[in-house]
C-alpha cells in the first residue's frame, strides 16, 4: 500500500514520543500490505474498528491515541485522516475527516 502522508504520522511521534515506536510498526506494516477489504485488516488488527466509508480506525499505544486512516483499496492507497488523543478523537467524526 501507498501511505500518504508519513509527516503526520512523524510529526505526532515527535509531541507523542510512546507513539513512535507503534507507528512507525504500523507504517512500515502498511507500506508492505496489499489489503483488499476491510475484513483483510481486520485479521491483522482485530481491533480495528471499521466506521464506513472506506475507513479504519486502529488503536495505538494501548489505546491511548487513536489513528484513522481511508483506504482506496483499487489503487492501495492509504490516506492518514487523523491521528491524536482518545479524548481529540472524541471530538471528531470519524466518517467524516
Amino acid at each position: 500500500m501507498r501511505v500518504i502522508a508519513k509527516r503526520t504520522l512523524r510529526d505526532f511521534w515527535e509531541n507523542h514520543a510512546d507513539s513512535e515506536q507503534q507507528l512507525k510498526a504500523w507504517y512500515n506494516e502498511a507500506e508492505q500490505a496489499n489489503w483488499k477489504s476491510p475484513n483483510e485488516i481486520k485479521k491483522e488488527y482485530p481491533s480495528a474498528s471499521i466506521p464506513e466509508d472506506s475507513r479504519m480506525v486502529f488503536n495505538i499505544t494501548g489505546n491511548r491515541y487513536r489513528l484513522i486512516i481511508r483506504i482506496n483499496y483499487k489503487y492501495g492507497i492509504v490516506w492518514i485522516r487523523f491521528i491524536g488523543t482518545h479524548s481529540e478523537y472524541d471530538k471528531v467524526d470519524a466518517t467524516k475527516i
